[in-house]
């Protein structure tokens, strides 16, 4: 069984300082790895992103993290993903990573996402130039998380879980205006998670939904935004001896 914490939104600046570290210094009691979804500092500038490396240097556990669309708003992204990478974080973007945990591979499939919207109510790639370029930023986002996904399997993965940003459903937005749910995530990315096969999806961005979702395929869908989960982080159960098997609910440490 590999137990998987995870947290999204944490719009961390200088005045949240430590406010972090303590719980995610007891991590190793209940978790195997540590997953960021996302929005992890308030306006995207390096400074905030130094708090956010300080509370997670040198933890226990492996971190793996994507940015989220706080993250790219002073177009400092790749400054960000260099100061995280320098205090142990892997930063995804159409990317995975492999870990051996408790002599398990574990692969962690990443991207941002991008909104569009959901089946019988998105956007589609055509008309403006502005439209498509929305919609196919989304397309090669979600494409990169299938390639990546499918990478973790040749790689011999036990245990796949995808980390985004954005939502791949719309069950977890519950709770949200439905006028902004084209903002919020894309169908997209729930078809790449269903096309390649994975064990749990989490995201981050919905501040107001809800925690539980699932994709058409049964991959269980969480929204780990630390306004939904309201505590430092969930964990989740992924068994690596049932295929897509992730104990229900969550647990805390």
């Amino acid at each position: 069984m590999i137990r998987v914490a995870a947290v999204g939104d944490i719009h961390m600046g200088d005045d949240s300082r430590g406010l972090l570290r303590p719980a995610f210094e007891a991590l190793p009691q209940c978790a195997d790895l540590l997953l960021l979804a996302g929005d992890l500092t308030r306006h995207g500038t390096v400074e905030e992103a130094r708090v956010v490396a300080d509370e997670v240097a040198g933890l226990a556990v492996p971190v793996v993290a994507v940015l989220g669309n706080h993250d790219y708003h002073s177009d400092q992204q790749d400054e960000i993903t260099a100061v995280l990478a320098d205090a142990g974080v892997t930063v995804l973007e159409c990317g995975g990573t492999v870990l051996d945990l408790a002599g398990t591979r574990v692969g962690v499939a990443g991207t941002k996402g991008f909104g569009g919207g959901f089946a019988g109510r998105s956007g589609g790639d055509f008309g403006e130039p502005e439209m498509k370029a929305f919609i196919r930023y989304t397309k090669r986002c979600a494409e990169g998380l299938r390639g990546a996904l499918e990478g973790l399997a040749a790689d011999g993965c036990a245990v796949r879980v995808v980390l985004t940003h954005f939502s791949p459903v719309p069950d977890t937005l519950a709770g949200e205006p439905l006028e902004i749910y084209p903002f919020l995530g894309s169908y997209l990315l729930a078809e790449a998670i269903d096309g390649a096969g994975a064990d749990l999806a989490v995201h981050g961005h919905a501040h107001a939904g809800s925690e539980h979702g699932l994709t058409a395929g049964g991959v269980r869908v969480r929204n780990v935004a630390q306004p939904v989960i309201r505590r430092a982080y969930a964990v989740y159960h992924v068994h690596a001896d049932e295929a897509a098997t992730v104990a229900a609910g969550s647990a805390r440490c």
